[in-house]
């Protein structure tokens, strides 16, 4: 049972970001509510949040969230489109995301809130950037997020920041991958200089980065990881959504057809909509990236977004065999996203009409899809959390003239990546 917590104030033990993520599955995803906009026929921007799904946040809704065994909320918000022109964030809308955060502090739940994809702003600012373009944007970044941070000071450790959303770096359609890269480190940089100039407990608040494109093969191909003067601070996101024909795809198509049956066991013989890849192994394969390059050295990995389409089947097709594909895709993701330390945040956007990703119905407070919440729920609880050594991960040496020693007690000049050398009586990784 995880112990209550005042809505302020510091914890009584500062806990690394690896310590959190163990502690945050699973996570859910207050989808479609804070982060529309701009909504140009609405004239009250407090409307914003029912523009995409009809339902205000409550604390009853976040109440039962938490019933259901949910142990954090990442909550997708807007707030360049509530800027004026000298960047200022509307404070009614800052006053009523900080509502919907104290409805989850106060079910002792995290938070992790971002800046998402907010009409584009930054995310899209990938192609045709230009240094002043960069630079600018690293401005603007910075003064959201100085405002959001100064608000949230005196919130302790339940409340995490997330810079971006889906920053569109280093896609397959990028005419500059090296230049994505080192724009998108220069605005994770400018996110975690802001946050922390701010003090209090954002001086060691846990923030959330994001990998190019949130993509796990990308964040194993990139290094995308900022300078944070905190040691063990830092998490990672990326999204999954795969295999595309399955979790997404929704209507047939010329180059291929939607998937009703994924993983051992549920395929349909004579159907030609059996999954044809991205089955059991290929999750695996891909959460096991995250754990080689990241939480086997201290830094936890958020997969901020993931689900799939449950549909209605047509005439013909097993409804029973694609409830049971559903169920174990989410179990799957769950069991192997626990299992390589990475924490699972489902999509749910509350539309609650299939075909549809949402979990749970806010208008109702009941489960709409109950094999995905079993899904969840199972395989969250069949993964044992990966443990970690407790060295600190720092980017690079604190000091260059500090002595360093490898591991025999040798005097070292050199350190390469994933060396563990001991300086000022401690044991880092490099």
């Amino acid at each position: 049972m995880m112990a209550c917590v005042s809505l302020y104030g510091q914890s009584a033990k500062a806990q690394t970001a690896m310590d959190i993520a163990s502690d945050m599955v699973p996570g859910w995803n207050l989808g479609n509510t804070l982060e529309p906009g701009p909504c140009n026929w609405l004239s009250n921007e407090l409307d914003y949040e029912t523009a995409w799904q009809g339902s205000k946040t409550t604390q009853d809704i976040i109440d039962f969230v938490k019933e259901q065994g949910f142990r954090s909320v990442r909550i997708p918000c807007s707030w360049f489109v509530h800027m004026d022109a000298n960047y200022n964030i509307s404070t009614k809308w800052m006053d009523r995301v900080q509502e919907v955060v104290d409805y989850c502090i106060q079910d002792s739940l995290y938070v992790i809130l971002n800046d998402h994809y907010d009409n584009g702003w930054i995310e899209k600012s990938f192609e045709g950037k230009t240094d002043e373009s960069i630079g600018k944007n690293c401005f603007i970044l910075g003064m959201m997020w100085k405002q959001i941070a100064t608000r949230f000071r005196d919130y302790d450790h339940h409340l995490l920041f997330a810079g971006m959303n889906e920053p569109d770096a280093a896609g397959d359609n990028s005419k500059d991958k090296a230049g994505d890269i080192a724009t998108l480190i220069k605005y994770e940089q400018a996110f975690v200089n802001a946050v922390r100039q701010t003090g209090g407990n954002n001086a060691t608040r846990v923030l959330v980065v994001q990998s190019p494109s949130t993509s796990i093969d990308l964040a194993y191909q990139y290094d995308v990881m900022p300078t944070d003067n905190v040691p063990n601070a830092l998490m990672l996101e990326v999204h999954f959504y795969a295999p595309y024909n399955f979790t997404m795809m929704t209507t047939d198509e010329s180059w291929g057809k939607q998937a009703y049956y994924w993983g051992e066991g549920n395929h349909v013989d004579g159907s030609d909509h059996n999954v044809t890849w991205g089955e059991e192994a290929y999750v695996q394969s891909q959460l096991r990236q995250m754990k080689t390059k990241y939480t086997s050295k201290g830094i936890p990995v958020v997969m901020g977004e993931f689900g799939t389409l449950w549909r209605t089947m047509p005439q013909g097709e097993g409804q029973e065999k694609h409830d049971a594909s559903v169920y174990a895709w989410y179990q799957t993701v769950c069991r192997y996203a626990v299992h390589n330390g990475v924490v699972p945040m489902v999509w749910d956007t509350n539309a609650c009409k299939r075909p549809s990703m949402d979990i749970l119905n806010r208008k109702t407070l009941k489960v709409f899809n109950q094999q995905a919440l079993d899904g969840i729920i199972d395989g969250c609880s069949s993964a044992k959390w990966p443990e970690v050594s407790a060295i600190e991960v720092v980017r690079s040496p604190r000091s260059a003239s500090s002595q360093m020693y490898n591991l025999s007690g040798l005097p070292i000049k050199n350190v390469s990546s994933g060396t563990i050398f001991i300086k000022n009586g401690k044991k880092f990784v490099r």
